[in-house]
């Protein structure tokens, strides 16, 4: 059993998810005019530009030319998933990223702790746009939290909560990275990595997926080998960049640092954040909100 002092703070979020992509322009553009995100003023730079609501950052695009598009088979990002927090807000986004022409429709589902939409980006990225039920609606069997995949109307939804008053002012309603999944080459090594050593509980597994969270959220990071089975350490390519978490204080990074040490893991620390890459050579982030 996990030792409390050997797990993440409850308060543990999830950053910003950092993308290399080929056309920084058309990247750029279409997170803005489809994800309706805002570029954050002094983040950016020449080859980086970073883009969220609110002044709180969701996505940071790269300008990395010359890398190989990722392969649908190999370890990576599965979705970055955005979390508004009412319906009228998902819808208006939803309504946005829909009407896109370079959008992608993959489905919607019911999770039973959330209602999700999945779209595909340009450069073959997965997003998820979601909203989360009340906690005190989730069902709970132990530390567990009860999560399914049921279809409902998409059109059904936004008749409801698709207003005008949301859909002109996407732009200034909150969204944050509310959850990353990721594929990995096999869940055992993926559950040694994100939950004996990072501190990560336990929350749900199903169909060859593992759900993870810190303070009994549904989850803030997820794996699975749907496409990935067996899929060895990545190569350098467009997609995923780097995951980021936020944790409340700085004892919190020094007894992460202390764990990955412990299972040897080689992390870097320059006094602010602690980087280092799990087992498919995804690079990772932690540092104090």
């Amino acid at each position: 059993m996990t030792r409390t002092a050997d797990l993440l703070a409850a308060e543990t979020a999830m950053g910003a998810v950092t993308l290399h992509v080929g056309d920084l322009g058309a990247m750029s553009a279409y997170y803005r005019e489809a994800i309706a995100l805002e570029e954050l003023p002094g983040l950016g730079g020449p080859d980086r530009v970073v883009l969220g609501r609110g002044g709180q950052a969701v996505v940071v695009l790269r300008h990395t030319p010359g890398l190989p598009a990722t392969a649908r088979n190999q370890a990576g990002l599965f979705h970055t998933a955005v979390l508004f927090d009412t319906e009228e807000a998902l819808a208006a986004a939803v309504a946005h990223a829909a009407q896109h022409p370079l959008s992608r429709f993959a489905g919607n589902s019911d999770h039973w702790v959330s209602r999700a939409f999945y779209f595909t980006d340009p450069e073959d990225n997965g997003i998820e746009l979601y909203w989360d039920r009340p906690r005190d609606a989730w069902q709970r069997d132990g530390g567990r939290v009860a999560m399914g995949s049921d279809w409902f109307d998409p059109q059904e939804f936004l008749r409801r909560h698709l207003t005008e008053d949301a859909l002109a002012g996407t732009a200034a309603q909150a969204a944050q990275v509310g959850h990353v999944h990721l594929q990995v080459g096999d869940v055992p090594t993926a559950q040694k990595f994100y939950v004996d050593t990072l501190g990560f509980e336990i929350m749900a597994t199903f169909h060859g997926a593992l759900f993870v969270a810190a303070g009994g959220y549904h989850h803030h990071m997820a794996m699975n080998t749907w496409n990935s089975a067996g899929a060895g350490p990545r190569a350098a390519t467009l997609g995923l960049g780097q995951v980021a978490l936020t944790v409340p204080t700085r004892d919190e990074v020094g007894a992460l640092a202390d764990r990955l040490r412990h299972a040897g893991v080689e992390a870097r620390d320059d006094g602010r954040t602690l980087r280092f890459e799990d087992p498919w050579r995804t690079l990772v982030e932690v540092s104090v909100a």
